[in-house]
């Protein structure tokens, strides 16, 4: 008989998230026929008295596998009512499990400007809103410089609006990377939030943000300083607020980023796209 190859729980965790389950034959009693005659008979000892019936051997039920990932609700068809209830009561990826809420998005829904970061941090966790710790309060400065606004009390033009959101709606533990699972479990998300919006420029800020709209594994640095396109839509990359909290010479770059997003907008207004 070929052995039955033993899988790790490691290996079970990758067959499950892609939504496989290890086939395994029922477990059959082998009755040894009579053995060789070149071989010695093996002698077995018997400590049952004699007439005594033998007991029915007692077999261990598997233990239960863990529930599987729930797959993302479809958000084609909704609207922002709906499309904020399906976020908050996600459970696609293990990431509900930690989370303390879902930072859904925040702005006006009739904005010109999209700016799209990566995930949630400590503070965006905990009051539900993108963008403001230490890193919300440098683009704040930043979108002032251009005489931006996230405010959602409509004062501003819709060329002055700006609406931000996150490719991950829940924070990953201690800020950690988030899988390529993940991102593509709250995809829809944002991709719905962008149907709705229908932004006329949009503003990719950090890693993450610019793999989810463009589809490249490219470093910012090569990326930034161009014009792309998503869905026929605008699109300038740029460094993540809290890259350049870290990283302080690299602001001169991000500014310049911002000014051809500008730029691209006004040209956009000017066309009456």
């Amino acid at each position: 008989m070929v052995p039955r190859m033993a899988w790790s729980e490691r290996q079970h965790l990758l067959l499950r998230s892609m939504g496989l389950r290890l086939w395994s034959a029922p477990v059959r009693e082998v009755v040894p026929g009579p053995a060789p005659e070149s071989r010695a008979p093996a002698v077995v000892a018997d400590a049952r008295e004699p007439g005594v019936p033998t007991a029915p051997a007692q077999r261990t039920a598997p233990a239960a596998l863990p529930a599987l990932p729930v797959a993302a609700p479809a958000a084609s068809d909704l609207d922002w009512p709906a499309l904020r209830a399906a976020v908050a009561a996600c459970r696609a990826c293990g990431l509900c499990e930690s989370r303390t809420q879902t930072v859904f998005g925040s702005g006006h829904l009739q904005a010109h400007w999209l700016v799209v970061g990566e995930a949630p941090g400590e503070q965006e966790d905990l009051q539900g809103e993108p963008f403001v710790g230490a890193a919300g309060q440098l683009l704040d400065r930043m979108l002032a410089a251009l005489r931006l606004t996230r405010g959602e009390d409509g004062t501003a033009p819709p060329a002055r609006r700006v609406y931000i959101a996150n490719t991950l709606k829940c924070r990953p533990p201690r800020n950690r990377n988030p899988s390529a699972l993940e991102l593509a479990q709250c995809e829809p998300f944002l991709v719905r939030q962008i149907e709705l919006l229908q932004p006329r420029i949009i503003l990719a800020m950090g890693r993450y943000a610019v793999q989810a709209l463009l589809r490249s594994e490219e470093p910012i640095g090569r990326l930034r300083g161009r014009v792309h396109q998503y869905q026929g839509v605008p699109l300038v990359v740029t460094y993540h607020p809290a890259y350049l909290l870290r990283n302080l010479p690299e602001k001169a770059k991000a500014w310049e980023d911002l000014c051809l997003a500008a730029d691209v907008a006004d040209r956009v207004l000017e066309s009456g796209a």
